[in-house]
């Protein structure tokens, strides 16, 4: 019987190090390559194929949310499994849509990994027991316990996308046929959503909540 090789990327070593001698002794199970870098994996996927990515949901250099996209945009087989430190329903919905199979945190027993692993790699859906009560709790309430998920109007989209894209308000109302003070009022009321203090942590914060690449 073949084993499950798996490509883990996390920006913390001792995660790596901890998963790594969690599955060390299972027969079926490989980590076949571990990284802390999210550019060292894309170029690691590009010569080798894993059965089953691993993915930290926060990395510095773009969230795991992002990442899923990334991946599955240039290896469409790609089967990945988030392994996330936040039971948050927001990152649960975003990775799911952006194309990962499962989502189990990291405090999960080494019972739940593994069911994890052989569900992802069976190309079957895995949410965290943790999670699936929360979402169904949010189902049945209508009410949303997720403390990450800013609403955002269509135009507040598109304005958050162009101040990533260091556009002046000036050439965003130019672009958008809008009066520069209605777009320092969506600017305004982005930072306030965002509790961002300036442009720079207003955009820092959009791409940890998913909202920009």
């Amino acid at each position: 019987m073949s084993k499950i090789k798996i490509a883990l990327v996390d920006d913390h070593q001792v995660v790596i190090d901890g998963l790594v001698s969690m599955l060390r002794d299972h027969e079926g199970i490989e980590i076949a390559y571990s990284t802390t870098s999210q550019d060292d994996l894309l170029s690691y996927l590009n010569s080798h194929q894993p059965d089953v990515i691993m993915v930290d949901i926060h990395m510095p250099e773009m969230s795991g949310v992002n990442l899923c996209q990334l991946i599955l945009q240039q290896h469409k087989q790609s089967r990945i499994l988030i392994f996330s430190g936040f039971d948050d329903t927001h990152y649960v919905r975003q990775v799911l849509r952006n194309g990962a199979l499962g989502y189990v945190l990291k405090n999960a027993s080494k019972s739940v990994v593994l069911d994890a692993i052989h569900a992802v790699y069976d190309r079957k859906e895995y949410i965290d027991d943790t999670i699936k009560k929360q979402i169904i709790q949010e189902s049945l309430t209508g009410q949303k316990t997720s403390l990450f998920e800013i609403p955002l109007t269509r135009r507040e989209k598109e304005i958050l996308k162009l101040i990533a894209e260091e556009n002046t308000s000036q050439e965003i109302a130019d672009k958008l046929f809008l009066s520069l003070r209605t777009v320092e009022t969506h600017r305004s009321n982005l930072t306030r959503k965002l509790e961002a203090k300036n442009t720079a942590s207003l955009v820092k914060e959009a791409i940890k909540r998913g909202l920009i690449n």
